[in-house]
């Protein structure tokens, strides 16, 4: 089976898991979030593990980690997302807080991976 090299990064593994888990849970959004907070947390997520691929597929160092800065903005916008949704009660307390345990994770994974790029032309 053919495998990419951005396949083999553990944060754009994690970040798949996330995109899944963001499509669960807005499922339960309410259907006039449909064109608002549903789309833009699903967008967001999926802008995450893509510009990860992205990135991975430059030959600069420099393009690599301007693209896992901009998955790294994305993944803020989740987290930022995930709080408003929790404010309006569309999740709950504890589901925001499992979201923010895998979204720590990916961002740690994500500022080692740029430092790489950054230091390793």
């Amino acid at each position: 089976m053919i495998m990419f090299n951005f396949e083999k990064l553990e944060v754009w593994q994690d970040s798949r898991k996330l995109v899944k888990e963001i499509y669960l849970i807005t499922s339960s959004f309410p259907d006039e979030e449909k064109f608002g907070l549903t789309s833009q947390l699903r967008r967001a997520a999926v802008s995450i593990s893509s510009n990860i691929a992205e990135g991975n597929s430059r030959f600069s160092h420099k393009d690599k980690s301007h693209f896992t800065e901009i998955a790294y903005t994305s993944l803020m916008e989740v987290a930022n997302q995930l709080i408003i949704a929790t404010d309006l009660n569309y999740i709950n307390e504890d589901t925001l807080s499992k979201k923010k345990k895998l979204i720590e994770l990916i961002s740690k994974k994500l500022s080692g991976l740029y430092k790489y790029q950054r230091n390793n032309p």
